[in-house]
């Protein structure tokens, strides 16, 4: 990839990040567009855990992680403290991998 076009992504995305900073800021959003965007850091964030849980290593690694994730969901259901829920999550983790 030539430097011309590392430059130009990075231009287009800072553009992008401003216009949302400085534009959008002032239009009040409604209706199901305003519903759209409220949910989508939500949706973004999930992602990203999914695909970092997902991602990489053996078949064993995938399910301890996806164990923990899904351990630590449970427990911020549960509403339980921050604190509580790295504990689960890690707990589950690291049992399960010592298991397997």
């Amino acid at each position: 990839m030539s430097w011309w076009a590392i430059i130009a992504l990075a231009a287009g995305s800072y553009g992008f990040k401003a216009f949302g900073l400085l534009g959008l800021s002032r239009v009040e959003l409604r209706g199901p567009l305003a519903d759209l965007v409220r949910f989508l850091p939500a949706a973004m964030f999930a992602g990203l855990i999914v695909q970092n849980v997902l991602a990489d290593g053996t078949s064993e690694i995938v399910v301890t992680r996806a164990l923990g994730v899904a351990a630590g969901g449970l427990a911020v259901w549960a509403k339980a403290p921050l604190l509580v829920v790295i504990l689960v999550a890690a707990g589950v983790a690291a049992g399960t991998r010592a298991i397997l």
